[in-house]
Parts: C-alpha cells; structure tokens; sequence
C-alpha cells in the first residue's frame, strides 16, 4: 500500500455499529467491562480506540513497529527523556527548538540526567563526545531554526554499535519527505502541532518507534504519566493526516520558489534552505530527504539573515499574508522572529553562537497561491535599505 492511500485508510476502518466512513470520536473517560479483567479498552489514558487509531495510521506512515501519541509535543519529548535515568548522559543537537532546550536544561538535569550540546552535523563531534553514561542521541533534522542537517544513518549506526538509543525530531518534514525509522533510527518523534495536523487548531505530540522493547516502556510511561491527547485533537490530527502528501507537495513546491527569490536579492545577507544548491548539506538532503516515490523534497521552513533587528523588524512589518506567529506547518503562512519568540529560553551567547542573532526571520510558507506569497516576500524585502 503507497504512503498517500495508507495515510486515508490506515487506523481508519468504517464504523461496526453503523458502517460510518469517518472514525466515532470516542469522547469518554471510561468503558463497560463484561467482567473482571474482561474488556478490550478499560479507561481512556490507558488508551483509547480513537487515539489507537491515529498511532497505528503514523506506525505506518513512519514504518514503525508501534506509537505513542501525547498532549504536546514537548509531552513526547519529555517522555522520551524518562527513557533514562539518574546519572545517565544524552547528547543533543546544539540547534534545537527552545522549548526542546529549556526542558533538558531545566528541568530533566533536576533528576541527575546531564546533556553535552554538540554539532551534530559532524558525526567526529557525536564519538567524542560520547561517555560510558551516555545513553541517548537526540537530533533534530533539519535543526530549528537553522535548518541544518545531520546524517540520520550515520548516527544510528553509530549508535547502534555503541547501545545508545537514536533519537530523531521529524517534526519540520513529516513523514512525507523524511522517514528516520527506515535510515535505522530508533525513535522518531513530531510534534503533531505543526504539518500533522497542518491547521493550527491543536497541540500534540507523537513518538513512533521501530524497536518493540522501547514501545513497550513508552506504553508504560504514556500511561503511567498520562500526558495524553484529546480524543478530539486526535480524530482532528487523523483527519488533517489524510491530506498531508497533498498539502506537503504544495508546501515543499512553494518554499522552492520562495526560497530562490530571496537568495537572489542583495538585501538577504543569508538564506537558510536545503533546497538550494548554496546550503553546506545539499547533498545530504537529497539522499535522506525522500518522499515515498523517492523524489527529494526540503519541506516548507526557511530562515533568513536580514542584518539586524532593525531590518527584521522592517521586513516583517511589511508583510500582509505571512502572520507573525508562533508555531509553524499550517496551511496559513507564518514568519517568526526566533530570537524573541521560539528560542528565547535559550542563553543569548548560546543562541548567537549558533547562529539565532537578533537578525534572523523564520519564514513558514503555506499553501496560498504562489503570486500572493511571492508579492508579499518582495514587499518584505523592497521594505529593507
């Protein structure tokens, strides 16, 4: 079965009662049970038919063996991080998303756990830093927000002749145009927030994994913790999957266009995209940034290095169909200003270190017709001296 007919049909069987083409929402905390330990679905953190059905349509999708799915997708996160335990070591990427930094350093570091922060484009980077304690290796590909790539199946195979679980963030390609799990990763998560569920009405969060052991220890702790969904947010997410590969052409295809515009104007000192030929991993996004007919796809988030905060300022404020705005992935179009709003949490010499300065804009390119977008980047951009 192709991606696009298992992302429609997948965990989403007609109705028994009925015959129903759209999946009940079941909206209930509770379940009758036929007889002491007699039941298939007990109680709703537990698990839940609705919830079941969008883990097993993103087991497919990603090509796992099993999924987990949370209220947020920091939730996912933090489950991932009670994988381990007091005087255990995880290396992470040294760009990740703010909120990503902000519960490792905050809060996980509490119960003993500590992180080294590595390039982790340089898989050299990765074995040096590597300890008898370390037991993780979280990445985030492509890095938010400045969209650098690490090498997913170098990584894992790293990580695989060390023990060490692999860990990726799939959150800005979606299954659609990248599949860690299938370049030997062991966990993939999302944020189904974002191009999941694409219409930034939700928050959630999901982790799919392609090893049955580790399944079952998220399973223990997705209950035991109970930071799950909505069965609302869920059927939303099942719902918005159907058309991902859809909205996700559109996206890949509109950033493309985008993306060229703005490198090719003298007031953009930078352009951060893997599509473009100009991006150090080019090369490397095309070998595991696939979608499923195997065709390379960069997805819909570009950043950009305007100069200052003055011309970020500028450029933003003179845009009509971007909206600034948290969050990304939707069909709308979004532009972001990380430094004050998604990686604040993050200290400042840190964040200039990698690049996050005062300067940079984070563009999320939806799906409207390309003229509108196209007229509004160069407004943004005849905006700046």
């Amino acid at each position: 079965m192709k991606f696009e007919t298992k992302a429609i049909h997948k965990g989403q069987k007609p109705d028994k009662a009925y015959g129903a083409m759209s999946s009940p929402i079941y909206m209930t905390s509770t379940f009758k049970q036929d007889g002491f330990a007699e039941y298939e679905y007990d109680y709703s953190r537990a698990d839940n038919p609705t919830r079941h059905n969008l883990e097993e349509n993103m087991t497919s999708l990603e090509e796992g063996v099993g999924a987990c799915s949370f209220g947020s997708g920091m939730a996912a996160i933090s489950a991932i991080l009670s994988l381990l335990s007091k005087d255990d070591h995880i290396i992470v990427s040294e760009n990740v998303y703010g909120g990503t930094y902000r519960v490792i350093a905050n809060f996980f570091n509490k119960f003993g756990i500590s992180a080294s922060w590595v390039d982790t484009t340089k898989i050299e980077n990765i074995k040096n830093a590597i300890t008898p304690q370390t037991k993780m290796v979280f990445a985030e590909t492509p890095s938010n927000p400045m969209m650098i790539l690490s090498d997913i199946s170098a990584i894992s195979n790293l990580c695989k002749s060390k023990g060490i679980i692999s860990v990726f963030d799939n959150t800005f390609l979606s299954p659609y145009f990248q599949r860690p799990l299938t370049l030997g990763g062991d966990i993939v998560i999302h944020s189904t927030t974002k191009y999941l569920n694409g219409h930034s009405d939700l928050v959630g969060g999901i982790v799919i994994t392609s090893d049955s052991q580790l399944l079952e220890r998220l399973k223990f702790i997705q209950m035991s913790v109970g930071g799950v969904p909505s069965p609302f947010d869920v059927w939303l997410t099942q719902r918005s999957i159907k058309t991902l590969a859809v909205r996700m052409k559109s996206h890949n295809k509109n950033a493309m266009k985008l993306a060229v515009i703005l490198e090719n104007s003298p007031k953009i000192n930078t352009v951060f995209y893997a599509g473009l030929p100009s991006h150090p991993q080019h090369e490397l996004a095309k070998i595991q940034q696939l979608d499923p007919h195997g065709n390379p796809g960069f997805g819909g988030i570009i950043s950009i290095e305007t100069g200052s905060l003055e011309n970020a300022t500028k450029f933003v404020k003179s845009l009509n169909v971007f909206t600034l705005a948290e969050s990304l992935g939707g069909v709308e179009s979004l532009v972001c200003h990380p430094a004050t709003m998604t990686h604040a949490s993050i200290p400042e010499k840190m964040r200039l270190k990698l690049g996050v300065t005062n300067g940079l804009v984070r563009l999320s390119v939806g799906i409207e017709h390309i003229d509108d977008l196209i007229q509004d980047i160069e407004n943004g951009i005849n905006s700046l001296q």
